[in-house]
């Protein structure tokens, strides 16, 4: 942590559990009798519940968003940069919300946790869940905390997924939503992608079929592997060679296979950092849920009559250089929610990063966002007066 806290930090925050009792019938068709969601907060509600915001994680991500948790902590949450007092996401405005999904490995229940039926770690036996579940969960954590309707929901890439389900699953329940780097559904390629990164980590000889735990190894090579796959679709080829090019370790090639350029010893750093943080069989869920995700389809493929039931206002952003989630496929959601004559605001970032840019202040960016989010305030505010 910095020897002074930032000004504009949320401070030092500790993760909350919220259990619940009530079982949830997954879109898969089995049932959680029990579960917790493990979540943080940043500000202060309201009177009347009315500032929250939620913010909704991408596959990787965690409920870890803002702030340190201890004094010892090098790094703050992943989206430090844009929440906290005065940033884009003001909390001296906003109650902010973040959680750890279901089936993820942050803390709320997933395949590390233990199934109370068995007394054994879920490990492979999880059920797999889909971005509907978590928007469901996500609904009975906001009764928890006595919150009808939210100010904003936030998300980007998986995050952003989340958020346009909440429109249409639960459209009194928000006010405004904002989807950074999405899409309506993936694309054949993504899809691609993400059962390449599967298979590393069922071919590893560690992952046992998922029940790792059990056999006390971690499938180390195959998750290492599907990170560094991941990683390369997140940046853009732009910024691969601004920060690496071609620079070599040695001044001539040493005609092995051992690290001879340096963005090959990014990518090893990056997969093996990985594995000490992620769960295998959480990476496999997350991933299905992005290849699930499709909310035209009961609609005969017609996005803009599924988004006929949304009420909320809209914020679509994308940036120019990402081609896992481009620029196109936030423009598919902003012409649909036009046509079923919904209120929408487009940004398209100029940015060298790829997919990450959705994570990096990019003042552009930040601008947007909080110009956005002040009129989200601003309106609460003439609300109450």
């Amino acid at each position: 942590m910095p020897d002074v806290i930032p000004s504009d930090s949320v401070g030092i925050v500790s993760p909350q559990v919220a259990n619940f009792e009530t079982p949830l019938t997954l879109t898969c068709g089995q049932t959680l009798a029990s579960y917790q969601l493990i979540y943080e907060t940043y500000g202060t509600l309201n009177a009347d519940a009315s500032n929250a915001v939620l913010i909704c994680h991408a596959l990787s991500g965690d409920h870890h968003a803002a702030g340190y948790h201890n004094a010892e902590d090098k790094k703050p949450g992943w989206w430090d940069s844009a929440i906290g007092p005065g940033k884009p996401i003001d909390t001296n405005h906003f109650f902010v919300i973040s959680l750890n999904n279901l089936g993820g490995c942050g803390g709320s229940t997933g395949p590390t946790s233990i199934n109370l039926v068995t007394g054994q770690a879920w490990e492979s036996d999880f059920p797999i869940v889909t971005v509907e579940d978590w928007v469901e969960s996500q609904a009975r954590l906001a009764d928890f905390l006595g919150i009808q309707t939210f100010a904003a929901i936030v998300g980007g890439s998986l995050g952003g997924m989340q958020a346009l389900e909440w429109s249409i699953r639960f459209p009194d329940r928000l006010k405004s939503a904002v989807i950074i780097a999405s899409a309506p559904k993936l694309s054949t390629q993504n899809i691609a992608f993400n059962e390449v990164a599967r298979q590393s980590i069922r071919r590893d000889p560690d992952f046992f079929d998922g029940r790792y735990q059990t056999n006390r190894t971690v499938p180390t090579n195959g998750l290492g592997l599907a990170r560094m796959l991941g990683h390369i679709t997140y940046l853009s080829n732009d910024a691969m060679g601004e920060k690496f090019g071609r620079t070599m370790r040695h001044e001539q090639f040493q005609y092995n296979y051992d690290i001879e350029f340096e963005v090959e010893s990014y990518l090893r750093y990056q997969g093996e950092a990985f594995t000490k943080r992620f769960d295998a069989n959480s990476y496999m869920l997350m991933t299905k849920a992005l290849d699930y995700f499709d909310p035209a389809a009961q609609n005969n493929n017609d996005l803009s009559a599924t988004l006929k039931k949304a009420k909320c206002e809209f914020l679509l952003v994308s940036f120019s250089t990402d081609w896992r989630f481009s620029p196109e496929r936030s423009e598919e959601i902003v012409n649909a929610l036009i046509k079923a004559g919904k209120q929408v605001s487009y940004a398209k970032i100029e940015a060298s990063e790829g997919h990450d840019a959705f994570l990096i202040p990019i003042p552009r960016y930040m601008s947007v966002l909080k110009t956005f989010l002040t009129r989200v305030s601003n309106s609460l505010s003439r609300e109450e007066s």
